[in-house]
């Protein structure tokens, strides 16, 4: 299956979808760039976006539908170091798309909130991630999620690339990304009904063109 066939079967299952298809693609395109230049991947969201952040990273940390064996290179240093448990691991490991979820570390978060501000603590977290040419995710319905506006605000200025996913109207967030994928509602639960397969697609894509 080409990449185009991806993004066309998530169009033919939800067509309300074409009217994001470019922002999609585009998304595709720079989280492809990024990979391609050895960066990584920030997401974060709230509520039911913090578990979209966190599934987003689930499917490029590990295989998704695609295998991904290790390098050759690697293979051999687990099985030169470790013998017979060297051999296993080299068998069960899977190449990985880096990529961390500002929403997994509850420690740093509520330090963050107790000692900054609360609003901040996506921001301090790509403060202390990102790297110029990353990539960040940003995740709300609404679009004017206080706490992914600033997260979005600090990673422009360190030097990051910014994809929003919204609702239709953007919201706030809109000003501060490159791109904006705005779903056709507006409506909490069906704006992250749309999310799914969206970012689904995108993780597909990305995984197909790195391992095919």
């Amino acid at each position: 299956m080409k990449e185009e066939d991806i993004l066309n079967k998530v169009i033919t299952r939800y067509p309300a979808l074409e009217t994001c298809r470019l922002d999609i693609q585009n998304a595709c395109n720079m989280i492809i760039d990024c990979y391609s230049n050895n960066g990584k991947l920030l997401a974060c969201g709230n509520g039911g976006s913090c578990s979209d952040a966190d599934h987003i990273v689930g499917e490029l940390m590990k295989s998704f539908e695609r295998k991904r064996p290790i390098e050759p290179v690697l293979e051999e240093n687990l099985k030169n170091i470790a013998g017979e448990r060297g051999y296993y691991i080299a068998g069960k490991l899977q190449n990985a798309l880096p990529a961390i979820s500002l929403n997994a570390h509850s420690a740093l978060y509520s330090a963050i909130a107790n000692d900054i501000d609360a609003s901040l603590a996506f921001a301090q977290q790509v403060l202390g991630y990102g790297n110029k040419g990353d990539v960040l995710i940003g995740i709300t319905t609404s679009g004017n999620s206080q706490n992914v506006i600033d997260a979005a605000i600090t990673a422009r200025a360190l030097g990051l690339k910014v994809i929003g996913l919204t609702g239709q109207t953007g919201g706030r967030l809109k000003e501060y990304c490159d791109i904006t994928i705005r779903v056709p509602a507006t409506n909490t639960a069906d704006v992250q009904e749309f999310h799914l397969p969206v970012y689904h697609t995108i993780c597909k894509v990305v995984e197909y063109r790195f391992f095919q």
